[in-house]
């Protein structure tokens, strides 16, 4: 089925079957029921749809209505209509069974064709894998055994997973292998949430919908890029996943190498589908993967000890449930990277990302280079910052512009002027879990915020060397950094070695802080 075109998005998706494995997990009742609800509301779900879930948990048909009415008052994002809501829960449908047994499958391939003749729906079948990494494979493969995943040119079957995709390259690979026994690459819907976010997504229009910035966009005026993903939460309940993960496969991998292709891409011939995910895979594919001796100088790792956070004393890392009391699984990572292409070559991007940070913050920084003439003094020259272009991407999202200014009075006295934009000036808005965007994608075949297995390689070979390297040298000196601070001292040095300092930009408390002057951690570059 032919993808809608951007200028028919604002209209619903075919009719089609909903299926959730992991029904009766926190993904689907926090972010997945909500979001398809929130959809149903703004009239972009299909007037004709069903819904079944599928889980190990006891249940039937009513008793999964009744809990789903439940979560959806719970946890649903706007307020709950009950016409609207009783539309939603009378096309509900519940399958239990094992994951491992085909008769399971058997029995889900009976209760589409229930929900079809219900409904009169045609043979769209949309499958989310909201369950464990380790049941991917499995699930596929059962769903071909049973002819679930074969498509007809009036029925499309399409599968979204969830990150992780693989634990390193080569388990990446072999999941990629798997898929492929039964489906092709444009049935594989790879989710990455944090691309639904506004503020992601509005990149591409902020770099191509604005001639004034593509210009000066690439290595003759931009000096280095900074990507930040901070946050002041610890590993919470899920100390047992993550411990076997780690910041830089959870976050790094995925999330923050997405943002940084959009963010270098060149611009692609449309922006649908294979045309911006060939433009970020061949900035994936550019950036050189680390030399063991070039992870040991341009990576940082850390983990949390024990400190304050919100003026609460909160645990060390290896105090949280379920993690090893002696674990070297980092909870920060800071690292320079260099995309060796025509428009970036010498350009280093910074990014960072870790846990029981500072502040709750997501932003990328795009640093200037100075102008070139001494015109107002050298002093005035030398205490003056460069221009800074900051994409706020939470909790604020909004853009701030740092500019030059003179000061009012006889002398020329320069100062940094930040010009403020913030989402919020649209008005309030659109209640939304970040899956809606996502989900609706899938269902009109947009594949355009969705990973392409190219680039689940390509940003594995990015970061397969630092794991190597890390994991044979394990880090002697954990925990190294104090909740509640900007991470270890490492990571500030890593970038004072080429003469810059990391930045911390809120958006609505006023201008622009330097690690100097905002955290914790400050004390290190004073």
């Amino acid at each position: 089925m032919t993808p809608q075109s951007p200028s028919f998005r604002n209209t619903p998706g075919a009719p089609c079957t909903i299926v959730i494995f992991g029904a009766s997990g926190d993904l689907t009742k926090r972010k997945l029921l909500p979001a398809l609800y929130n959809l149903k509301v703004l009239g972009l779900l299909p007037q004709s749809f069903a819904v079944i879930g599928v889980a190990v948990t006891d249940g039937d048909d009513d008793a999964y209505r009744a809990k789903a009415t439940a979560d959806i008052k719970e946890f649903a994002t706007r307020p709950v209509d009950d016409a609207e809501w009783e539309d939603f829960r009378k096309r509900m449908y519940y399958l239990q069974g094992d994951f491992n047994d085909v008769e399971t499958f058997k029995a889900l391939d009976a209760k589409i064709g229930q929900a079809r003749a219900d409904w009169s729906l045609p043979g769209n079948v949309l499958f989310y894998l909201a369950v464990s990494p380790t049941f991917f494979a499995k699930v596929v493969d059962q769903l071909g055994t049973v002819g679930l995943t074969t498509e007809a040119a009036d029925a499309w079957r399409r599968v979204i997973i969830e990150k992780p995709f693989g634990h390193d390259l080569t388990s990446a690979r072999a999941l990629n292998e798997n898929l492929c026994r039964h489906l092709n690459e444009s049935q594989v819907y790879r989710i990455d949430h944090y691309l639904g976010k506004e503020t992601v997504q509005n990149i591409m229009v902020f770099r191509f919908g604005n001639s004034i910035f593509e210009p000066v966009w690439n290595r003759r005026y931009i000096d280095y890029v900074q990507i930040t993903v901070a946050e002041e939460l610890g590993v919470e309940l899920r100390g047992g996943y993550y411990d076997h993960s780690g910041v830089l496969r959870d976050m790094v991998q995925n999330h923050i190498l997405s943002v940084l292709s959009l963010i270098a891409m060149e611009p692609p011939s449309s922006i649908t589908g294979d045309s911006v995910r060939n433009e970020k895979v061949k900035v994936l594919e550019a950036i050189r993967p680390m030399e063991p001796e070039e992870v040991i100088s341009n990576t940082v790792r850390g983990q949390y000890g024990p400190g304050i956070i919100a003026g609460k004393q909160v645990p060390a890392y290896r105090s949280e449930p379920d993690v090893n009391p002696q674990s070297n699984t980092e909870t920060f990572v800071a690292m320079k990277l260099f995309v060796e292409n025509w428009r970036w070559a010498e350009v280093p991007f910074f990014i960072r990302s870790g846990k029981r940070l500072a502040a709750h913050s997501t932003q990328v920084v795009i640093g200037f280079r100075r102008a070139p003439l001494l015109l107002f003094g050298e002093d005035v020259q030398t205490n003056s910052k460069p221009n800074r272009l900051v994409l706020h991407m939470q909790p604020d999202e909004g853009i701030t512009l740092d500019i030059h200014a003179k000061r009012p009075g006889p002398n020329i006295n320069l100062v940094n002027v930040p010009l403020n934009f913030s989402y919020s000036d649209f008005g309030e808005g659109t209640a939304a879990t970040g899956y809606e965007t996502l989900l609706y994608d899938c269902m009109i075949g947009d594949t355009t915020l969705f990973h392409r297995y190219d680039s689940v390689d390509a940003s594995w070979r990015i970061v397969s060397p630092i794991l190597d390297v890390w994991q044979a040298l394990p880090a002697r000196d954990f925990p190294n950094y104090e909740s509640g601070s900007w991470g270890p001292a490492a990571s500030d040095h890593l970038l004072e070695k080429s003469g810059h300092m990391w930045h911390h930009y809120p958006l609505k408390n006023g201008p622009f802080r330097t690690e100097r002057e905002s955290g914790p951690e400050g004390k290190n570059l004073a």
